[in-house]
């Protein structure tokens, strides 16, 4: 056979069989040959379909012109490619062997480093005519994977591990099924490009003729069948020359074969041969990984047909250069091929060959390049699927959200996916998973937080809960609460040490939860954030009956008013406050029992707060000498400050030790009576009520105004009648003088109107008023006005960190 010079106008190859010493086959042989090009009929028309796209008869083959390598430009061509002088003698089967080239130049370093690649890929895409059929070729090279595993002849104990390694990661793999389908298409073209590649090796044609040879070929197959069936055809050879050297000290035909192909005497050279096929298998690592990413972007191609493949995607696509990848791992499958063959036709010369050292390493280097482009731009692709998929997900369940249903079933079942007809819900009460159903046509609050919600809440919450449920058949309490665990794994990955918190904190929730946080589809929790504007702090979104959101958070309704605030949506709100007046029973709600009976008793009530424990001492006991003085039934109550620490409890016990006051025993309800009150600021000032005029806001304010000074305040109150308050200096200042107003206090009913007219004629108007709120409240007003002065207030940024 003539060697190809791609230097050449015209060039010309004959058929791989003709020149192959196996091509004499017996009229059986060939009738069997004859019969394989049957299964290739094409599956839509029932024509029969030659996988090569020539008209080859097995018997008498010759090659279609499609198969002829079209004359390229000298600078297309790696300079490996040229090939060697024309050899016009008999061939030596010892001399005459690809392995007997001559050694690289150093020039020809850019083969595999820094070649052509836009000229030869141009020259290689052209070579491509697919005629539109669709192989899966996964079962094909998942077999391609196991005979070069298992076939390899030496290795050292490095690569014996990950040869073990490899081999248990596929028997854990279920076997692939449509492999003799995929065979009955694609067996005579392996077997084909098999016979072509002794053929190319056994005339010394060059790794790049040959390759090209291959791709004209295969020019009808999409470019990830090009590759399974030219390292298909390779496997099989490495196969069996694995299988020989195996078998051959043991098996007495295997030994008989052997001793024809000498490879007794190759195989005594095994510290070298160690080298050799440790690069090799390094090599066909690496074509296997290029290999199963060119499949992975035909999947991403295919699988996603029934979507409209964006412009963005597809010019994605074509940044992978897959023609490219395909290429270089027929060339890294044709070098191989060559190694093997002419190892078992040279032996010793072959063995000691230091540009096939060279070659391989450099080969290897260039598939790991390739492979790291590859699923750089794979991981991009899958990137913008997932992109495109979530946004047509949001956007459905936006509809969703806003069409009509008969009931909340299919809003709920879409909010919480469940999987393989899992129970989707976790009871709390009775510790067993349950179907969305137990939900059908009720009010459904979801509890929407992170992981990290704090216990103070969940100790509220399960009280509020508990109360509504003990008289089960008043209308507040037809109600049901799930919790939905805000967790974004693309942001954060699931990790053992957060499961572990999730069962914590679900554990210890009566009402529903989701089963498991990946349940919440991420089109799901992008509404959670920019439609319900969730971020840190939990909030309760709520569904009627049919699913309509209500309500996106009644957290602040309930910490107010509790289950009264049923059916928690904003008209409900509404209604509530034009009902209420400021109070201190609004203000105290229930964070002690006593003050409902204080209340009852017509009493005078003190609220009082702060961090200074000298002041507390200043301000009760001139507080109890005036009470005593002007006959006056006071209770005092202390209430701390907002997040309550170690201060606040040592002081609470100094109290009680000291029989100060009263002190909120449980510090969980000191921390509730703080947010309860900035619940009431954040649902009152979306109330249609100007700042400036609203009397209750403007008594909220104050008192949160107050904790964030540091200082001591307090808040006289008789029964649910007048009220007054200020700041502690005031006030210990007004109570040592007492002897300035004593005639203005008759009785009890006298005392708070007394009180506050002495506060405010020391009112001085230099005042330094601040108000602080956490960020993670959600809705914060761009107007904000003083308290004191009715100014806007200024806004800035404030970082806090307290340790005591």
């Amino acid at each position: 056979m003539a060697n190809v010079n791609p230097l050449n106008e015209k060039v010309s190859m004959n058929n791989p069989m003709t020149t192959n010493p196996m091509n004499n086959m017996s009229s059986g042989s060939a009738a069997v040959a004859a019969n394989r090009m049957h299964p290739m009929s094409n599956p839509t028309t029932g024509h029969h379909i030659n996988p090569l796209n020539t008209q080859i008869n097995p018997l008498n083959a010759q090659i279609n012109p499609h198969s002829v390598v079209k004359p390229v430009s000298h600078d297309m061509i790696p300079a490996s490619a040229v090939p060697a002088a024309h050899h016009t003698g008999p061939i030596n089967p010892r001399t005459s062997n690809l392995a007997a080239r001559p050694p690289h130049r150093r020039g020809d370093h850019h083969m595999f480093l820094t070649s052509d690649d836009n000229a030869m890929m141009k020259h290689i895409e052209e070579t491509h005519i697919p005629d539109g059929r669709d192989f899966d070729v996964k079962p094909l090279v998942h077999i391609i994977e196991d005979i070069v595993h298992r076939a390899t002849p030496i290795a050292g104990h490095v690569h014996e591990a990950k040869v073990q390694a490899h081999l248990e990661a596929l028997e854990e793999k279920a076997p692939h099924s449509g492999l003799t389908e995929i065979l009955n298409y694609l067996a005579y073209p392996i077997h084909r490009i098999s016979m072509e590649l002794i053929s190319k090796c056994a005339n010394k044609e060059d790794a790049h003729s040959t390759t090209m040879s291959l791709l004209h070929s295969l020019t009808t197959y999409a470019w990830d069948t090009k590759v399974a069936i030219t390292f298909a055809a390779f496997a099989q050879q490495y196969g069996e020359f694995g299988l020989l050297v195996h078998q051959y000290t043991t098996n007495p035909l295997a030994k008989s074969v052997a001793i024809i192909m000498e490879l007794p005497e190759i195989m005594t050279r095994q510290d070298v041969l160690k080298q050799k096929f440790d690069a090799i298998h390094d090599l066909i690592d690496k074509m296997l990984d290029v290999t199963k990413c060119i499949i992975e972007f035909r999947d991403v191609q295919t699988s996603h047909s029934q979507h409209v493949i964006t412009q963005e995607l597809e010019m994605l696509i074509n940044t992978a250069h897959i023609s490219t990848a395909a290429y270089w791992t027929m060339r890294a499958a044709v070098m191989c091929s060559a190694m093997i063959l002419n190892l078992i036709a040279i032996g010793h010369e072959q063995i000691s060959s230091t540009s096939e050292a060279w070659e391989l390493s450099s080969l290897t280097h260039k598939l790991a390049n390739i492979l790291d482009h590859l699923r750089k731009v794979l991981n991009l692709c899958h990137q913008k699927i997932e992109e495109k998929r979530q946004h047509d997900a949001f956007e459905a369940l936006l509809r969703l959200l806003r069409t009509p249903h008969i009931d909340n079933m299919k809003i709920l079942s879409i909010l919480i996916h469940s999987r393989d007809d899992q129970l989707p819900l976790f009871d709390g009460t009775h510790k067993r998973r349950v179907s969305l159903d137990v939900l059908r046509r009720k009010h459904v609050l979801l509890l929407i937080s992170d992981l990290d919600i704090a216990p103070e809440e969940l100790f509220v919450l399960h009280h509020m809960y508990d109360e509504s449920k003990t008289q089960p058949n008043r209308p507040e309490s037809n109600y049901d609460v799930v919790w939905i665990p805000v967790v974004d794994k693309r942001l954060t990955p699931w990790t053992e040490a957060k499961q572990m918190k999730f069962e914590e904190v679900q554990a210890s929730m009566p009402w529903y939860s989701v089963a498991h946080p990946s349940m919440i589809d991420p089109a799901v929790i992008r509404c959670i954030k920019e439609v319900w504007g969730f971020k840190k702090k939990p909030q309760l979104v709520v569904l009627d009956p049919q699913g309509k959101e209500s309500n996106n958070n009644a957290y602040h309704m309930l910490w107010i008013w509790g289950s009264l605030a049923f059916p928690f949506t904003k008209a409900r709100e509404a209604a509530l406050w034009k009902e209420q007046s400021w109070n201190i029973e609004l203000l105290a709600d229930s964070i002690d029992q006593n003050v409902f009976t204080w209340i009852s008793e017509g009493k005078c009530i003190c609220l009082y707060g702060g961090e200074d424990i000298e002041w507390i001492r200043s301000f009760t006991s001139a507080t109890r000498a005036v009470a005593n003085a002007a006959r006056v039934p006071l209770e005092m109550l202390y209430v701390g400050k907002k997040n309550p620490k170690e201060r606040v409890r040592k002081n609470s016990s100094i109290i009680q030790i000291e029989n100060l006051s009263h002190v909120v025993q449980d510090q969980t309800l000191i921390w509730f009576f703080w947010e309860r009150l900035e619940s009431m600021w954040h649902s009152r000032t979306q109330q249609d009520i100007p700042g400036e005029t609203d009397p209750i806001l403007q008594e909220i304010v104050t008192i949160l105004s107050y904790d964030g000074s540091d200082l001591g305040w307090a808040v006289f109150s008789r029964g649910l009648a007048e009220m007054t308050r200020g700041k502690g200096d005031l006030i210990v200042q007004v109570m040592k003088g007492f002897d300035r107003w004593r005639d203005e206090v008759s009785d009890v009913t006298t005392f708070v109107p007394a009180l506050d007219r002495q506060l405010r004629d020391l009112h001085s108007p230099h005042h330094c008023t601040r108000l602080i709120l956490p960020s993670t409240t959600g809705h914060i007003p761009e107007r904000v006005v003083c308290a004191e002065c009715s100014r806007p207030m200024e806004k800035f940024i404030m970082y806090r960190c307290c340790i005591e």
